[in-house]
C-alpha cells in the first residue's frame, strides 16, 4: 500500500526527498547540472525562420529534445508550466479549492511515485529523452531568472509520463470532476453519463484527409492535417538530429514529440475518436468491520485504499484536504450509481504510450508506422496516414480492449461478473481500418469510420459494435461530398477542399423553417416586412460561409436559438450528435416557434448592431490581445473578420466563437489551430498556417503575423530542407545565448 501526499519530489541518488509545498522555494541548480546543460547547449543549434518557427538541430535525439523544450519555454513558458501543473495534480495550489477535484482525478489515475518507478525502469533511449526534457526546461529557467513560475521551479524527467491527455495515457478528462466531488465529498449518487457529455459538447473535433497517387495530379500521396483545438494549444516546430530524426509539425506545449505532422517519408494526422477504449464497472460493495470489500464472482475482494493530502491555495495561505481513494481490480472509484460504486478501467501504460508517440515520428513508411502502433498506446485518436511510396491508410483508434459482445459497453457493466473483464487487447490488424481504398481518398472528421472512403469504407458488420460507436456528423457528410466530386488534387485544391464553405446542417434545418413560415404567415403577427425579407434572404442564401454573408448570420443565430429551445425539452439522459440534434429540433418545435425564433433574431441583431442585415464578418471575429491562456476580448480594439464557423454546422474549417462580458461581437477560441497540407514525392512539399503566430508575447512580430493568412484560409510555405531554411533565417543561436 502506498501513501501519497501532495509533494514536490526531487532525486538524491535513489533517495526520494519529499518536501511540503508550504516550504517550496526557488531551487538552485548545481554546478554539475549547469556544466552538463551548457555543454549540451553547445551541441544544439536553433534556427528561427522568418515566421519565428524553430528548426532545432542536434547530434542526438536527446540534443534536439533539449533544444525543443528550451524553445517552447521561450515561446510560451506559461503554457508549458500550466500543462504540467495540471497533469501532475497540483492545480489547486495555484487556482484554489475549486481545482481540488481536478487534482484528485489526476492522483486517482497516476501519481508521482508510479511515474518515478516507470522512469527508473525505462529503456536507456527513453531515459535520455526524459532527462533532456527536464534539462531543457530547467536550463531555460536558469538562463531567464526574470521568469517567475507560478509553481514549478524545477522540472523532473518523470513528468511527461503523467501528461495524460489521451494519446499518451488514459483520457482522464472525460471523468467528471463533479461526479468525483459528489462521491468523495458527500457519497452522493449521480446520473452523470460520460458519453452524454461526449456527444453533447460542440462538435469541434478535427479533420484529416489523405489522397492516393491515383487522385493526385503529381502522382504523389497528399495529406491534410487539420486539428481543431483550443487556440495556441500547440506550436509549430521542426526537429532534426543526426540520428535519423527529421520531423515537422505541431507539438503540444511541454511534450517532446511531433503530435501531428510529417517527416521525409510519411505523415500522420490524429482525429479524436469515439472508439470505446474505457469502461465503467458497477461494483457491489460490502463492509465487514472497518474493511470494505467488492463482490467478484462468488468471492469478496478487498477494496484497496490510499490516503492523499491535497494542498490548495486560500486567502489565508495553503490549506489541505485529506482524501481516502478507493480502487478495485477494474480501476479507481470515480462515482456511485444506484448504491453501487463506479470503477473506471482505461489505458494505464504511459511508457508504451509515450514511446509510441515519439517513435512514430521516425517511421519510414507504412510498415514501420504500423509496427510502432503495435505498442497500443493511443487511447483516444484515429490516424490518417500517407507516405512517399503512395500508401494511404486509416486506423480507427488503437488501444482497444477485447470484450464479451453479449454486454452493452455503452453502459456501465456489472463488475461482479467475471465475464465483463477485458480479455486483453485487439491487435492492430483487428481494429477498424482501411488501406489504399479504391475510392482513392480517406477522410475522418470525428465521425463513423464506415464512411471514411465512400463506397470503399470498412464493412460495419465485420466489427464488434464497441469498436466504432461513433455517429455520422455534418463535417463527415461534407467531407465525403467534397472529396467525391474531384478527380485530381494538388496542394492548392486540397487546401480548397479543407476550406469548402458549405454548411451542411442548414440543408436539414432551413426547409422546415420555410415550410413553417408558409403555414403561419397569414397570422398578423407574422406579416412584418422584415420577417418576410429575412426569410427571402435565407432562401436566396447558398448555405455557404463568408464574411459578407447576411444569410449566414441569420441562419446561425436562428439555429442556435431554436436548438436551445429543443434541448430544453429533451429527456435528461438523451444523447445527441449534431445530426440527431437537428432531427430532434425539427420535431420538438412548432411552426410558430420556428418563425418566432427568427423574429427574435432580427430584434437581437437590430439591438446589438443597428440592423438585422449584419454580415457575418461583422460579428464573427479573430482577436488576440494578451497571449494569456484565458484571453480577454474588447469590441473597441482591432480584430479581424472570419467567415468560417463552428463545425457543428458542418464547416470543415472550424472557428467556434462566442460573446464575452462586455462584447456584442463573437470571438473565436477553439477550432483550426495548426493546419498543413503535405505532398510526399522525392522531396516533401508542404504548406501550413497556425492560428496567430509563434510567440505568446504581445507586441512581438510573431504574435499575430499569421493571423491574416489564417482568417482567409491561406497557407505559408513550409521550409523543410536545410537550403530552404537557410534562405529564410531570422536568427541562429544556441540555447542560452542572448
Amino acid at each position: 500500500m502506498r501513501y501519497f501526499r501532495s509533494t514536490w519530489v526531487s532525486f538524491a541518488g535513489s533517495l526520494i526527498i519529499v518536501l511540503s509545498s508550504t516550504v517550496l522555494h526557488a531551487q538552485s541548480f548545481t554546478k554539475a547540472e549547469l556544466a552538463r546543460w551548457q555543454q549540451r547547449a553547445k551541441q544544439v543549434t536553433i534556427t528561427r525562420d522568418t515566421w519565428g518557427i524553430p528548426h532545432i538541430y542536434g547530434k542526438t535525439d536527446a540534443d534536439v529534445v533539449f533544444g525543443l523544450l528550451f524553445t517552447q519555454c521561450e515561446d510560451d513558458f506559461g503554457r508549458v508550466e500550466e500543462n504540467y501543473i495540471t497533469s501532475i495534480g497540483r492545480l489547486a495550489e495555484v487556482e484554489g479549492e475549486s481545482a481540488l477535484y481536478h487534482d484528485l482525478r489526476a492522483r486517482l489515475f497516476m501519481d508521482t511515485t508510479q511515474a518515478i518507478a516507470i522512469y527508473k525502469k525505462s529503456p536507456v533511449w527513453m531515459k535520455q529523452l526524459l532527462d533532456a526534457f527536464a534539462d531543457g526546461a530547467n536550463y531555460y529557467l536558469y538562463t531567464h531568472p526574470d521568469v517567475k513560475p507560478r509553481l514549478l521551479t524545477r522540472f523532473q524527467p518523470w513528468m511527461p509520463l503523467m501528461f495524460s491527455e489521451g494519446s499518451i495515457g488514459g483520457n482522464i478528462s472525460v471523468v467528471s470532476t463533479e461526479r468525483l466531488k459528489a462521491f468523495y465529498e458527500q457519497r452522493k449518487s449521480t446520473s452523470w453519463n460520460p458519453r452524454f457529455d461526449h456527444y453533447e459538447r460542440e462538435s469541434i473535433g478535427s479533420n484529416g484527409f489523405a489522397i492516393a497517387p491515383a487522385r493526385s495530379a503529381t502522382g504523389n500521396a497528399l495529406l491534410l492535417i487539420n486539428p481543431h483545438t483550443s487556440f495556441y494549444f500547440r506550436s509549430e516546430v521542426h526537429m532534426i538530429s543526426q540520428a535519423g530524426l527529421n520531423a515537422y509539425g505541431a507539438v503540444t506545449w511541454g511534450q517532446f514529440f511531433i503530435y501531428q505532422g510529417f517527416n521525409e517519408n510519411c505523415g500522420w494526422m490524429h482525429t479524436t475518436s469515439y472508439a470505446d477504449s474505457m469502461d465503467e464497472y458497477l461494483e457491489t460493495i460490502e463492509k465487514k468491520g472497518n474493511t470494505l470489500y467488492y463482490k467478484y464472482g462468488d468471492a469478496l475482494k478487498r477494496v484497496r485504499t490510499q490516503q492523499v493530502r491535497l494542498p490548495y491555495k486560500s486567502g489565508t495561505g495553503m490549506q489541505y484536504k485529506d482524501f481516502t481513494m478507493y480502487f478495485t481490480q477494474h480501476g479507481p472509484i470515480a462515482g456511485e450509481k444506484d448504491g453501487k460504486w463506479i470503477a473506471i478501467n482505461m489505458m494505464n501504460t504511459p511508457l508504451n504510450a509515450l514511446s509510441q508517440s515519439y517513435l512514430r515520428t521516425k517511421a519510414t513508411g507504412y510498415a514501420s508506422y504500423k509496427e510502432v502502433m503495435k505498442l497500443n498506446g493511443n487511447a483516444s485518436n484515429n490516424t490518417i496516414f500517407a507516405d512517399r511510396d503512395g500508401t494511404i491508410a486509416y486506423w480507427h483508434g488503437n488501444f482497444m480492449p477485447r470484450r464479451d459482445t453479449r454486454f452493452d459497453w455503452e453502459q456501465p457493466v456489472d463488475g461482479s461478473n467475471p465475464a465483463t473483464d477485458w480479455k486483453g487487447l485487439h491487435s492492430v490488424d483487428e481494429i477498424v481500418q482501411v488501406r489504399n481504398p479504391a475510392s482513392g481518398w480517406i477522410q475522418n472528421c470525428n465521425a463513423t469510420p464506415f464512411t471514411v472512403s465512400g463506397n470503399s469504407s470498412p464493412d460495419k458488420t465485420k466489427f464488434p459494435a464497441y469498436m466504432a460507436p461513433d455517429a455520422e456528423n455534418y463535417r463527415g457528410i461534407n467531407a465525403v461530398r467534397v472529396l467525391s466530386r474531384k478527380s485530381l488534387y494538388t496542394l492548392d485544391t486540397l487546401i480548397a477542399a479543407a476550406n469548402d464553405p458549405h454548411l451542411v446542417a442548414f440543408d436539414d434545418l432551413l426547409p422546415p423553417l420555410f415550410t413553417a413560415y408558409q403555414s403561419v404567415s397569414g397570422d398578423a403577427v407574422n406579416q412584418s416586412k422584415d420577417l418576410a425579407d429575412a426569410v427571402q434572404v435565407l432562401k436566396d442564401w447558398n448555405r455557404s460561409y463568408g464574411t459578407a454573408s447576411i444569410g449566414q448570420t441569420l441562419a446561425i443565430l436562428w439555429g442556435e436559438k431554436i436548438q436551445r429551445l429543443a434541448r430544453s425539452r429533451a429527456a435528461g439522459d438523451q444523447r445527441f450528435d449534431n445530426l440527431s440534434l437537428s432531427a430532434f429540433t425539427i420535431k420538438a418545435t412548432t411552426p410558430q416557434e420556428k418563425v418566432t425564433a427568427l423574429a427574435d433574431v432580427l430584434k437581437d441583431l437590430t439591438r446589438d448592431f443597428g440592423s438585422w442585415k449584419t454580415p457575418w464578418g461583422d460579428i464573427n471575429r479573430y482577436q488576440r490581445l494578451t497571449g494569456k491562456t484565458q484571453e480577454s476580448y474588447d469590441d473597441l480594439k482591432p480584430s479581424i473578420p472570419v467567415g468560417f464557423t463552428s463545425s457543428a454546422w458542418g464547416s470543415l474549417a472550424a472557428f467556434a466563437a462566442r460573446t464575452y462580458p462586455g462584447t456584442k461581437k463573437r470571438y473565436g477560441s477553439v477550432g483550426n489551430s495548426f493546419v498543413a497540407v503535405v505532398e510526399f514525392g522525392k522531396r516533401v512539399k508542404a504548406r501550413s498556417v497556425v492560428t496567430g503566430g509563434q510567440s505568446s508575447r504581445p507586441g512581438e512580430t510573431h504574435f499575430t503575423d499569421q493571423a491574416p493568412l489564417y482568417c482567409e484560409g491561406q497557407f505559408k510555405d513550409v521550409w523543410f530542407y536545410p537550403e530552404e531554411v537557410q534562405q529564410h533565417v531570422e536568427k541562429t543561436y544556441h540555447p542560452g545565448e542572448k
